[in-house]
């Protein structure tokens, strides 16, 4: 139910959801030494109300932060959740505390209008991302394709939030073999919507460019190769494996593994040989004894 309400929402692009404080908190923790001296954007949720502006501009200090810069589609009025409904945008930009409280009061917050409506793609929300670091944000699920292009076109560092199914879009999956995007550390399972209620999803996951530790650690592997547990594919020279911890320690030859394998990816134990239509694999997804498998990502053990 959690996964259909995540491909409802993408279908009918109802991307009206809010991440939750301890959720940004607990993923924000690990890269606090990567944000000193740094401007943070977040350019896709609304900054009077937002929990990604409210976590930086409380932690903007302890961070280390330089400037603080977020941004939003369509802002009415400060309220729990904005409606959308006003044709103006604005921007918020917080250079720190300057009464020595240490907490980001309204007169310290640069309250700026925008032309236009404040989507990411316009010319001015576009100047706004060529002067930040690094951009953290939960972008629109429609969007996430178009929205990672952009990001890499200005060479940005990132951390956003995504479905695991984003994994396999072709623009996506291309950054991950090539080592330009990878997970981060924890999975977000609900959301608030406008209305204060709670959606429950499927997997949604951090992604980032920044340093994340878990891929410098090899995956600790203790089962052994035979044919009987590892079949191979009806249609493609590989063996499936059902679990990410089920890899084999002793097999040097292409394995199919479930898309999860990327939470505890490490370029330097695996290497990403491809996916299903990446390698463009006849019937479009691995088979193996006639039965349709899950989608599969194909990998070889470097060690």
């Amino acid at each position: 139910m959690a996964n259909e309400n995540l491909h409802k929402a993408n279908k009918a692009k109802n991307d009206e959801f809010y991440t939750q404080l301890s959720d940004i908190e607990k993923e924000l923790s690990h890269y606090k030494e990567q944000f000193k001296n740094k401007v943070v954007l977040c350019n896709c949720d609304d900054p009077r109300v937002s929990n990604f502006f409210h976590y930086f501009s409380y932690n903007f200090e302890s961070l280390g932060l330089k400037r603080l810069i977020a941004t939003c589609y369509k802002n009415q009025d400060a309220e729990l959740f904005s409606t959308h409904k006003s044709d103006k945008a604005i921007y918020l930009e917080y250079t720190g505390d300057k009464n020595g409280n240490r907490v980001p009061d309204p007169e310290e917050i640069g309250i700026k209008h925008l032309n236009g409506d404040g989507d990411f793609r316009s010319s001015e929300c576009i100047k706004l991302l060529e002067q930040a670091d690094i951009v953290v944000t939960n972008p629109p699920f429609s969007l996430f394709r178009e929205y990672v292009a952009q990001l890499v076109e200005y060479d940005k560092r990132f951390l956003i939030l995504g479905n695991d199914n984003c994994r396999t879009y072709k623009e996506v999956f291309k950054l991950i073999k090539e080592n330009k995007l990878w997970c981060g550390y924890n999975h977000v399972k609900e959301f608030k919507k406008p209305d204060g209620s709670i959606q429950k999803f499927g997997n949604v996951s951090w992604y980032t460019n920044l340093d994340v530790a878990n891929r410098h650690e090899d995956l600790i592997l203790y089962k052994t190769y035979n044919p009987q547990e590892y079949p191979k594919y009806d249609n493609y020279d590989a063996i499936n494996v059902d679990k990410t911890a089920d890899i084999p320690m002793d097999y040097a030859e292409i394995m199919g593994v479930p898309i999860t394998f990327l939470d505890k990816y490490n370029p330097e134990q695996f290497e990403i040989i491809g996916n299903e239509y990446d390698l463009e694999i006849e019937k479009g997804r691995g088979y193996v004894k006639g039965k349709r498998l899950y989608s599969r990502i194909f990998i070889k053990n470097k060690k």
